[in-house]
């Protein structure tokens, strides 16, 4: 069997992920710096350079150690999946005859409920009034729009293209992760909005496929995107998070709110398993509470 340095497989398997499994380059970088202090950890505690000498209890030391340096469980868990994907990935090259990773025990997380903006918020966050009458302004509005009655994820909507909404029809393709392709229906109000911002936006006289650009006719940045909402958010909501994913998390909360099934908001937002969109179930539970709370004659007695 032939013996390589524990970086040099994980370059491997970040090449297998790219190249293969077309992961997000989001998800690439959260897959390298997790294998890299795994293996600087395994270099410099145990000096051990090759993969096949890591032990089952070499990897629940690293384990142990974030958490008593005061690592989030959620976040210890995300590692040790990386760890475990990486050993999975050696045993199927034949690397490895077995993944000394599988049955290491993950620390038990908090249910973490996603911030979610109230009905009334987002009726002062959409007041025409707020946003100028120019490209910046329709590409604001836009922007947010698309991102609370589509749902969207901050990549998708950057990679949006003008090709990808169907005005007669109503839709929007999203090309999600993995390049999981979805169609989510968009209603009237939205086409509307888009139609203004089209129009400001053809002025620019770009060649450019994408949807939504920049002033010099560019496509958008991540950190352009998280700017722009954060300080229209920022306006309506007092929330520590103010980013484009509570616009997501709202979009769902608020479907789910109105009676839609969570089936229905599983395939709109792109999720690849109904246990994640679980999660809106208890949002909305805790919002029962709190009507429960505030209206009921015996709730506090």
């Amino acid at each position: 069997m032939h013996r390589k340095l524990v970086k040099e497989y994980v370059s491997q398997f970040l090449d297998y992920l790219t190249y293969q499994k077309r992961y997000s380059a989001h998800t690439i970088s959260a897959y390298r710096n997790d294998l890299s202090s795994f293996s600087d950890y395994i270099q410099v505690f145990f000096e051990i350079d090759e993969v096949q000498l890591v032990t089952r209890r070499m990897i629940s030391s690293f384990i142990a150690d974030l958490a008593e340096s005061g690592i989030s469980s959620r976040s210890i868990n995300r590692k040790l999946s990386s760890i475990q994907s990486f050993y999975s990935f050696l045993v199927k090259e034949g690397a490895l005859e077995s993944n000394p990773a599988k049955s290491i025990q993950r620390p038990k997380t908090s249910l973490h409920l996603p911030s979610v903006m109230r009905s009334d918020q987002i009726k002062q966050l959409f007041d025409p009034a707020s946003f100028s009458d120019d490209f910046d302004g329709k590409r604001t509005f836009a922007i947010l729009s698309v991102l609370y009655a589509c749902g969207l994820r901050r990549d998708e909507l950057i990679n949006l293209k003008v090709s990808d909404i169907d005005f007669s029809s109503g839709q929007l393709k999203v090309l999600g992760k993995r390049n999981k392709e979805r169609i989510i229906p968009i209603a009237g109000e939205l086409i509307y909005v888009l139609n203004q911002y089209l129009n400001e936006r053809n002025a620019l006289s770009s060649s450019s496929p994408y949807l939504f650009l920049t002033a010099k006719g560019q496509k958008l940045y991540p950190s352009l995107v998280y700017d722009c909402v954060k300080n229209y958010l920022s306006k309506v909501t007092t929330m520590e998070k103010r980013s484009p994913h509570v616009l997501r998390h709202t979009f769902a909360t608020h479907l789910l709110n109105e009676g839609a099934n969570l089936q229905s908001i599983k395939e709109l937002l792109g999720h690849a398993s109904l246990a994640t969109t679980q999660v809106y179930t208890h949002t909305s539970l805790e919002k029962l509470k709190d009507v429960y709370k505030h209206a009921h004659p015996r709730s506090k007695k």
